[in-house]
């Protein structure tokens, strides 16, 4: 791997990491009774935050 495909990937991963927590930040400051009517529970709120950034199948 060269370094500049090693920066790139970095970079790649912290720009998605700041969209996990921007998404994360936003779907926790929802009101509850808005976020159960988009049928989004507390507990499911990490979840939804890294399927809408890192796609649906990660581990």
């Amino acid at each position: 791997m060269t370094m500049t495909r090693f920066y790139e990937t970095l970079k790649s991963r912290f720009v998605a990491r700041a969209k996990y927590r921007r998404t994360l930040h936003e779907l926790s400051r929802l009101p509850l009774a808005t976020a159960l009517d988009l049928d989004i529970h507390p507990g499911d709120i990490r979840r939804i935050a890294a399927e809408a950034v890192y796609g649906a199948a990660r581990a």
